[in-house]
């Protein structure tokens, strides 16, 4: 779910630059010293789940997990994202580094609204409210990821407008898959360390 160097307008390219700068300020004001253990292996996660990717157009498709970072890490999924988003355009020239807010903030906002909409549901709600939660917040993970590379696209021309409809289906099986990855993850850590699921605020 990169979009590639080359392709987005300038006007794009700040927006995404700005918004993220905000939301990586503000992730790292919400990170404690005790939660950075946990954020360096969420992202890695974020890191590994990216790398098995289709090319499609300007973007690609594969896993995310961005969700799962969402529910666990609220505003802190910003600096993890970023850190894992870097990475991956520095070793594999995934993305780039033009790109990097805009891809940044295309993943960590759904993270975050993850987070907002799903984890009180998951820490205090029964096995199947916390089930159904945690697939529903690596499914909004995975599609408002798409919507704003969607948006992304249009923004910079009409032309891209059929390349967002494609990215857009092909990303449909994929939040059925990351929803259910997200469901078991946050079951087998609910049952184990429910303590993670705890965010700062």
């Amino acid at each position: 779910m990169h979009i590639s160097e080359g392709i987005l307008s300038t006007p794009v390219l700040a927006a995404g630059a700005v918004l993220t700068i905000g939301g990586v300020t503000l992730g790292l004001k919400k990170m404690d010293y005790e939660k950075i253990p946990e954020v360096a292996v969420l992202s890695s996660a974020f890191f590994v789940a990216s790398l098995i990717h289709v090319p499609l157009g300007p973007t690609s498709v594969h896993l995310v997990l961005n969700g799962l970072v969402g529910v666990l890490l609220g505003w802190m999924a910003f600096p993890s994202i970023l850190v894992a988003l870097a990475l991956q355009a520095l070793l594999f020239q995934f993305g780039g580094f033009t790109v990097l807010g805009v891809n940044t903030f295309n993943m960590a906002a759904p993270a975050v609204a993850s987070y907002y909409f799903f984890n009180f549901l998951v820490r205090r709600g029964n096995r199947s409210v916390t089930a159904v939660a945690a697939f529903l917040a690596g499914a909004l993970g995975v599609g408002g990821g798409t919507f704003l590379i969607a948006l992304s696209l249009v923004t910079t021309g009409e032309e891209f407008l059929s390349v967002a409809r494609l990215v857009f289906l092909a990303h449909l099986p994929v939040m059925l898959i990351e929803g259910i990855i997200t469901a078991f993850c946050i079951l087998f850590i609910k049952k184990v360390k429910p303590e993670i699921l705890e965010v700062g605020k």
